[in-house]
């Protein structure tokens, strides 16, 4: 930044006269490989007397100091008319034009509207590196050097620009520190890299005779306390006494201002840059974290609201003092692990009213300590139960700043520097408010939206099922995958549902699109398809009365869904599909694995197109692999490979289901690419033995319900379930008695079936389903349900397409 404007007191003799060489402003230049200027700072607008939007981006040569014929003295001559010094003109051209390789000094006279003539000295650093710069030329008035004979000797005989091959000239260290504010368009890496070369090139010097030899020690920083006060009061005294502001004091401050806002602005960008480049709360933190240290302080440790870490809303308003803060993240300079043990991350706390932290989240407002003192060290450390905080924080400077959205605290930062360096101020505390503003709202935007990944997520778990591992006949085995869009919630489902004659429907479904309107569609769809299939109605017919409901609810209401009822007794698949991917049946025998040729159908919502139902045999053992499209289909890929990869994948043996599902994946989650949603439904297709199964036909005569009772009894006898005769004796005394009396022409059935539970269905011709009744002390009839609903471990009843199903399950005894 522009900073070349202070004259300092004097550092050298020449000649041993008592001339004085004091620090002297330079203008700094800087050219970039066209030849064109790209940094002019305000000392080379008042040396040469260009503005410096005139002289960015113009040649170098139009401007600066080179070789040229010398004016007369009654001529004024333009911009770029100078005379060459001592012969050493032309190597400042040479520079300029790129022809020189190695750093040049030397002296121009320039003439310029409305100035006297001026006596330049000037230093040229050629620039190497991948940056666009290719020169830094430095520039000083050498009249401000001359002085009259005090009477002590002769006047200095000559003042030269030189180079000092080492850098243990007093000053060397400042302008390594300060050359880099001085250069606002440059990155702080660029300005370093810069540096390092003009410091291994040479140090600019000032010969002021042939023995002496004076660093150029300009102050480029922002001046200390002591001479900010001090020029401030000779100001106040001049304006108290009507007398003009002394020289450079009203150009000085601007100036200084300048280049302190300058630097903030650039260092607030810097950090904007960093900060917010992904979603995910908890990178956020830590990018936040990073961005301060070590530029701005020397340790930060970031706490936010205990709802704000969890990813949940929270109700406005001024925290209190039970507000937990949890410390999410402590970056720093010290040695590693000096803080780690002392205040670790993720330990939550409240803060007491009487603390700094309390005062800053409750006005919202930052908070500056410019030292940590012993008593307030003291206090701090005493929320540190059973750890000693002082020897960490007493002696720092320290800046508590809030990290608030929409008026809202989420938390808070706590900022300290070393005791060696300069305090935080009240630029510095203006600087952190907008750092902790900026950093808030990233921080509110992933919490927000990992609260609404929450909200989605919630949703999305709510809709889906929660499949037992084991139905009659088969095991099941299921995986949901999110998509990789935002929102996360879509409209794949699956599905599992138990039908009469111990058969199992299989559902997986895809309603077209994404987010919460394509999850609602999900959740009506299969609503109805669980109602429906309670029905008992055919694949085929349960998916046109499914295409019917969608075109009522709306035009845009398109799903793809896949429908297969499971018969473990008679072995067979009966399949629908509208419109959705083929499954896959592994067979047990000989471990081959096909798509189903099925009838592909149109999807739901279409309208006006039949569906087909297909019925394939199937052996106990066989697998049946039942997808949505996200988990095969890739962009820019064709679909084949990934219904070939999922073949291949689910052929793979496994030692389990959940295995099996977890290799599906695996193969085919790890192709890139994917942003849909996935739903994965595994059944092995286990069987049930005819001798599990024993059936009877039962006429209408009331004698029909003991005989009922003595086959019941019989086959409990041969399976060895003694233990639930009784039980199962009185309950289906109790369900054939219903049926005796309200079925019509067509046989009773009587159906036990030995799996995981013992299962018992009565069938019979009558639509109606049988209902729990309140029966009074003296009512004959209506506690026939009440006792198969007590002493049963699940009971249910179903339409079909004759009647009715009435069944109950008990589970068996250990073995």
């Amino acid at each position: 930044m522009d900073r070349g404007t202070e004259r300092g007191t004097a550092h050298g003799r020449a000649g041993g006269n008592g001339v004085a060489a004091g620090r002297i402003p330079l203008a700094v230049v800087v050219v970039d490989r066209e030849g064109l200027v790209s940094h002019w700072s305000r000392g080379a607008r008042r040396l040469f007397g260009a503005p410096k939007d005139e002289a960015v981006g113009r040649p170098a040569v139009d401007l600066l100091p080179v070789s040229g014929a010398l004016p007369d003295d009654d001529e004024v001559a333009p911009y770029g008319a100078y005379s060459p010094y001592d012969g050493l003109g032309p190597d400042l051209e040479s520079s300029l034009d790129g022809r020189l390789s190695y750093p040049a000094a030397g002296r121009a006279r320039l003439s310029a509207p409305d100035s006297d003539r001026i006596d330049v000295l000037w230093w040229a650093y050629p620039l190497v590196g991948p940056g666009p710069e290719r020169l830094l030329v430095l520039a000083a008035d050498a009249g401000g050097l001359r002085h009259e004979d005090t009477g002590a000797g002769p006047a200095v005989e000559r003042i030269a620009p030189g180079f000092a091959l080492h850098t243990d000239f007093p000053g060397a260290e400042e302008l390594a520190r300060r050359l880099p504010e001085i250069l606002p368009s440059m990155s702080v890496g660029e300005s370093a890299r810069i540096v390092a070369q003009v410091l291994e090139l040479g140090y600019p010097v000032l010969e002021f005779s042939q023995n002496d030899r004076v660093p150029v020690t300009p102050d480029w920083g922002v001046p200390r306390r002591a001479e900010r006060k001090a020029r401030q009061e000779r100001a106040a005294a001049a304006v108290a006494s009507g007398a003009p502001l002394p020289q450079g004091v009203e150009d000085e401050g601007e100036d200084l201002e300048y280049a302190a806002v300058r630097e903030r602005l650039e260092f607030l960008n810097e950090v904007s840059g960093r900060i917010g480049t992904s979603l995910d709360l908890s990178r956020t933190i830590v990018e936040v974290s990073r961005a301060v240290v070590p530029r701005f302080t020397d340790v930060a440790g970031t706490y936010l609201r205990e709802q704000v870490v969890a990813g949940e809303g929270f109700p406005e308003g001024v925290p209190d003092t039970t507000t937990m803060w949890h410390r999410v993240a402590v970056e720093h300079t010290d040695e590693p692990g000096r803080w780690d043990d002392v205040v670790p991350v993720g330990e939550a706390m409240p803060f007491p009213a009487h603390t700094p932290f309390f005062q800053c989240m409750t006005t919202g407002d930052p908070v500056l300590v410019p030292r940590i003192s012993e008593q307030m060290g003291h206090m701090i450390a005493a929320q540190f139960e059973k750890r000693d905080i002082r020897p960490l924080i007493t002696g720092r400077s320290m800046l508590v700043v809030p990290l608030k959205a929409r008026n809202v605290v989420l938390g808070f930062m706590i900022l300290l520097r070393h005791p060696e360096r300069v305090e935080f101020n009240d630029m510095d505390r203006v600087t952190g408010a907008e750092l902790a503003a900026r950093a808030g709202l990233v921080l509110d935007n992933a919490r927000m939206y990992t609260y609404q990944e929450s909200v989605a997520e919630t949703l999305q778990d709510s809709m889906l099922p929660h499949i037992a591992p084991r139905m009659a006949g088969c095991d099941i085995a299921t995986r949901y995958l999110p998509g990789t869009l935002l929102g996360r919630v879509g409209g794949d489902w699956f599905d599992s549902v138990k039908l009469p004659g111990s058969r199992t429907a299989l559902v997986v479904g895809d309603v077209m699109g994404h987010g919460l309107n394509s999850a609602a569609m999900m959740g009506q769809l299969r609503t109805a398809v669980q109602t429906m299939a309670a029905l008992d109605l055919p694949p085929a017919q349960l998916l046109r009365n499914l295409d019917d409901l969608a075109q009522r609810l709306g035009e845009h209401y398109l799903a793809t869904c896949l429908y297969a009822v499971y018969d473990p007794i008679e072995s067979e698949l009966q399949i629908a599909n509208a419109g959705h991917i083929p499954p896959v049946l592994v067979r047990a025998e000989d471990g081959r694995s096909d798509l189903l040729d099925l009838p592909t159908g149109a999807p739901i919502g279409v309208g006006g197109v039949p569906f087909e139902s297909v019925r394939v045999p199937v052996a106990p053992g066989d697998r049946l692999v039942m997808c949505t499209d996200g988990l095969v289909e890739v962009r820019g890929e064709d679909i084949g490979v990934g219904l070939a990869t999922l073949c291949e994948s689910a052929a793979h043996p496994a030692a389990s289901m959940d295995d099996a599902c977890d290799t599906i994946i695996r193969a085919l989650n790890t192709r890139g690419g994917r942003k849909d949603d996935v739903a994965l439904l595994m059944a092995r297709l286990n069987g049930i033995e005819p001798e599990d199964v024993a059936r009877w036909r039962i006429g209408h005569d009331r004698t029909e319900v003991g005989r009922a009772r003595a086959v019941v009894r019989e086959q409990l006898h041969v399976w060895g379930l003694n233990s639930l005769v009784d039980p199962t004796e009185l309950m289906v005394s109790e369900l054939v008695t219903n049926a005796v009396r309200h079925s019509h022409s067509r046989p009773i059935e009587l159906r036990l079936v030995r799996g995981e539970t013992l299962l018992c269905e009565v069938d019979d011709d009558d639509h109606t389903l049988p209902t729990l009744l309140s029966a009074r002390p003296l009512d004959e009839s209506g506690r026939g349900m009440r006792v198969v609903s007590t002493l049963a471990r699940e009971w249910g009843t179903s339409r079909t397409s004759s009647g009715k199903t009435v069944w109950f399950e008990l589970t068996l005894p250990r073995r």
